[in-house]
């Protein structure tokens, strides 16, 4: 059985735990007091029997408190001036102070009701009638009965606030992981059209050169674009997955390049069910590209080398028929929609756990680096294999 406190649930064992608790500490209490005193010194039983009646029938109150708690809540900030002002000049407790008064009446009217309770209870078991016990009650304990009120309604309210806290915080993470979804989706909807424009200007420019390798194009680019469809639901798929869409994308490319254009992968086979960002790759391939044979004469190389160094994924796209400009502190500059949305994808994703950097390698070409966290994904199809063209 659970007891409802406002925004809490607690269970009855330890709801009763916690009053005996007070019980306990109130009967010592008054004993201690009387034999300092000198009074009348009575055994520890009656004093827990007194302590009981009184403590116990407020734990039965307690809820009603609670519940009053909650629908009329404290809105600070209270001025007491304003509102003995406000009574004095007789134009009333302005609304926001009404809670104050509806809890000066309720506190009031739940202390009676816990005073009349313990006093029948108490002529139940005393000699002395209920009216001789009623006074005896009003005598000790109305002062502490209506503290009690506004113990517990500040109880009240410090555990609602707390919830309410709670409650903030996880809406708060809900709504920062949905912004950072959002903003995922947005820079992978960018990635796509920007390769499908690229992949069909080349297939218009193949079309009056070599019909036959311009469908063959379009065949490739539909069975990709198939698999984008089918695999990606989430921001994350196996290297395995990664290496089969990026051969298909290579694929287009070889055929559009002809003979000017070769790749090796280098796969360490640890890696193959890491974790890494869809569509990582392609981009990275595509600028290497372009940046390459795509600006200049002469044939091209493209690696690839995934490997693991610690608790990091290294991959390395190096190409050999480009150069990178320097910027002034000695950085490689890099330019294009694809490695700028690519290094955002990976910041949203990883943090400071990724890193995406351009560097020129000798006698000539480009390597882009990227480094993520290790980590494997649950589930991951059968390796791919991986021939240099």
């Amino acid at each position: 059985m659970n007891i409802q406190l406002g925004d809490t649930v607690i269970g009855l064992r330890r709801y009763l735990g916690l009053w005996s608790a007070v019980v306990l500490v109130f009967a010592l209490q008054g004993l201690v007091h009387d034999a300092l005193l000198g009074t009348t010194v009575w055994s520890i039983v009656d004093y827990l029997r007194w302590s009981m009646i009184q403590w116990y029938t407020w734990a039965a109150l307690a809820p009603m408190v609670f519940r009053l708690g909650a629908r009329h809540p404290i809105q600070p900030p209270m001025r007491v001036r304003s509102v003995l002002t406000a009574l004095v000049s007789g134009t009333g407790v302005p609304p926001r102070f009404r809670w104050l008064i509806t809890h000066l009446l309720a506190g009031a009217g739940i202390t009676a009701l816990a005073l009349v309770i313990g006093a029948f209870i108490s002529a139940l078991l005393e000699p002395s009638s209920f009216f001789e016990q009623l006074q005896q009650y009003l005598g000790r304990y109305a002062a502490v009965g209506f503290m009690t009120y506004w113990a517990l309604l500040a109880i009240q309210h410090s555990l609602h606030y707390q919830a309410e806290k709670a409650r903030r915080e996880v809406e708060a993470s809900r709504l920062a992981t949905e912004l950072a979804r959002s903003r995922l989706q947005v820079l992978k909807t960018q990635l796509q059209p920007h390769f499908l424009f690229n992949t069909l200007h080349a297939i218009v420019t193949l079309l009056n050169e070599d019909t036959v390798s311009a469908e063959d194009m379009l065949l490739r680019l539909s069975e990709l674009l198939r698999a984008f469809l089918e695999d990606y639901d989430g921001q994350e798929i196996s290297l395995q997955r990664e290496l089969e869409l990026l051969d298909l994308y290579l694929g287009i490319q070889r055929v559009r390049f002809k003979d000017r254009l070769t790749t090796q992968i280098y796969v360490a086979p640890d890696t193959l069910h890491c974790a890494v960002p869809s569509l990582v790759l392609q981009p990275i391939v595509e600028n290497a590209i372009r940046h390459g044979i795509g600006r200049r004469v002469g044939s091209d190389r493209i690696e690839i080398d995934c490997r693991r160094e610690g608790d990091q994924l290294c991959i390395d796209v190096r190409n050999h028929n480009s150069t990178l400009e320097r910027t002034a502190d000695g950085d490689g500059a890099g330019h294009g929609i694809g490695l700028s949305n690519t290094q955002l994808r990976l910041q949203e994703l990883y943090g400071d756990a990724a890193q995406l950097r351009l560097d020129l390698i000798w006698p000539r070409g480009v390597a882009c680096r990227i480094r993520l966290p290790f980590r494997e994904l649950d589930s991951a199809d059968d390796a791919p294999e991986h021939t240099g063209a």
